[in-house]
């Protein structure tokens, strides 16, 4: 997926926040690392005590963290050559779709964290990942995550993939402001939980917005995207696919505990995508009204 090139992405509000990245690389996290960054908050494990502590010489220290707008992101070729304009290119996306789907929608905020900072649901950084937190109404993204996907657990994470990933989190704001977070509460874990199908649900929102992203259109009426190609689909299904309940735990520890699940089997998280690419978002409300092993 790409932007059309004279696209105008000059009206995000994006911030970039942090005091430096540290990008986990040579020195490695391995492979329990890369799965508590994707069970994290994308998948609401917290595994990140698995992630060695350090600094990696850089970032830390004392004083807040610095921001800054993305100023500098005005373009669709911006967003495909840069991937913080590329996140930037996303919310006018994601803000432009849902506000022509939601009655009294309310822009959530995104953060491309740069190294780590503070938030209400605690703290997003590189050893995170990509998070909503409701009392914030924000989506927190650090891009150095997508390379950890490709790098360290076999994902092939291109740019359809990173735009699956934040529509995901999107998909959990509609559910905060809509009321379905409240209506449909944690109640534990397993195949039937509010968990899966919270989270398969906001999977079938990302997919109903990838369907219709290319008929959104800046002030111009120039498409802000272009139509994915079957490559690119391909790409996005993968991502869902890695992000399995069953998928993580096989990689972790070689075994899967149904009754553990809090996000859905990966065929699941890929059904539910492409339920939502293929039918629009008519269809995801059935996350919560079918019998858990139809799912």
């Amino acid at each position: 997926m790409t932007f059309n090139p004279d696209a105008d992405i000059s009206t995000n509000t994006t911030r970039r926040r942090g005091r430096g990245a540290v990008v986990a690389g040579a020195g490695g996290i391995g492979l329990l690392g890369i799965i508590a960054l994707i069970a994290g908050p994308l998948l609401g494990i917290d595994l990140t005590g698995l992630i060695p502590s350090g600094d990696g010489g850089g970032g830390g220290g004392a004083g807040s963290p610095q921001e800054s707008t993305l100023s500098e992101c005005k373009t669709g070729e911006d967003a495909n050559e840069n991937v913080d304009c590329r996140m930037a290119g996303a919310e006018v996306v994601l803000n432009a779709y849902w506000e022509d789907h939601v009655d009294g929608y309310v822009k959530p905020g995104l953060v491309v964290v740069d190294g780590s900072t503070s938030t209400g649901c605690g703290t997003a950084s590189n050893a995170v990942g990509p998070f909503y937190c409701p009392p914030d109404q924000t989506v927190y993204i650090d891009p150095t995550f997508f390379d950890l996907m490709r790098q360290q657990f076999g994902a092939s994470a291109g740019n359809l993939a990173q735009l699956y990933i934040v529509g995901h989190e999107w998909g959990h704001h509609i559910q905060y402001i809509t009321g379905t977070m409240d209506k449909y509460p944690n109640n534990g874990t397993g195949p039937d939980s509010n968990g899966v199908r919270t989270e398969l649900q906001a999977d079938c929102y990302a997919g109903a917005w990838i369907g219709e992203m290319t008929k959104e259109k800046d002030a111009d009426g120039v498409p802000y995207l272009k139509a994915p190609t079957d490559t690119e689909l391909a790409d996005a299904v993968n991502a869902a696919y890695t992000v399995g309940d069953d998928h993580i735990q096989e990689q972790s520890g070689g075994f899967v505990s149904p009754e553990s699940f809090t996000h859905g089997t990966s065929e699941q998280r890929k059904y539910w995508f492409a339920n939502g690419y293929k039918n629009g978002l008519d269809v995801c409300a059935a996350t919560f009204t079918l019998p858990g092993d139809q799912l």
